[in-house]
């Protein structure tokens, strides 16, 4: 079975409470840490992959983006699956070239930009071409903003969300959503649900996956949780 077998695998048969837990690498060292800690798979959080290179979230160049991609995916043996934000601008074929070259096995793709949301049937449009330029090569999931650009209503993400499965997601990630609609969306999406989580608090994978979660993800919170352990080192031995 090749990783992206593997990696897609992983989100079907799971049971309620039982949800795909990956953690987000934003460098080679912290990559390590997860596989060593038995994650079967890790998705990178671009925002922390933007401050690890010195950059603000969602203004790394593409270059240094896959290019920090492919050194995470050298330094483990589990799948990895890359945010590689709106795409870049990128052609869908280029962008596909690119993710595979760095040895992703599935990307995270928005349908906002500079905040603004995008046309939904447009955007389907673009993602059926990154489907067929991947075919079966990538797992692709479909981030939807409506929530993250105060679009409350669960109907907004679902028909969205339909529209982006239609179009050949793999899964589909509605950030922002309220744990307590989650069991609305469950009921309105077919396939697999991507769920961010806090790391520290707020309520835990399982309980997440019990409200509908098929995955959860953690977007830079590792990042800036080691960052502030590292401030609070820094200030320790000033």
């Amino acid at each position: 079975m090749s990783k992206v077998e593997a990696f897609r695998a992983l989100h079907h048969g799971r049971i309620p409470g039982d949800p795909l837990v990956l953690p987000g690498p934003w460098d080679a060292a912290s990559a390590r840490v997860f596989a060593e800690a038995g994650f079967p798979a890790l998705a990178t959080p671009s925002a922390g992959v933007a401050a690890s290179l010195g950059y603000e979230d969602g203004r790394t160049p593409a270059d240094e983006m896959f290019a920090a991609v492919a050194r995470i995916v050298r330094s483990v043996d589990v799948p990895v699956s890359a945010d590689v934000e709106g795409g870049y601008g990128l052609p869908p074929k280029e962008l596909v070239e690119r993710l595979l070259e760095a040895g992703a096995v599935g990307c995270n793709l928005e349908d906002s930009v500079d905040g603004v949301l995008k046309d939904p049937r447009e955007h389907a449009e673009w993602l059926a071409e990154v489907r067929s330029a991947a075919a079966d090569r990538l797992f692709v999931n479909a981030r939807i903003d409506t929530f993250a650009h105060s679009v409350a209503d669960p109907d907004r993400a679902i028909e969205r969300a339909a529209l982006y499965v239609a179009a050949g997601a793999d899964c589909v990630y509605p950030i922002g959503a309220p744990p307590d609609v989650l069991p609305l969306l469950r009921a309105g999406i077919q396939g697999p649900i991507n769920v961010g989580a806090r790391v520290g608090n707020g309520p835990s994978p399982a309980e997440l996956g019990e409200r509908g979660a098929t995955r959860i993800t953690f977007g830079p919170g590792f990042q800036r949780r080691a960052a502030q352990a590292l401030r609070e080192i820094a200030a320790l031995i000033r």
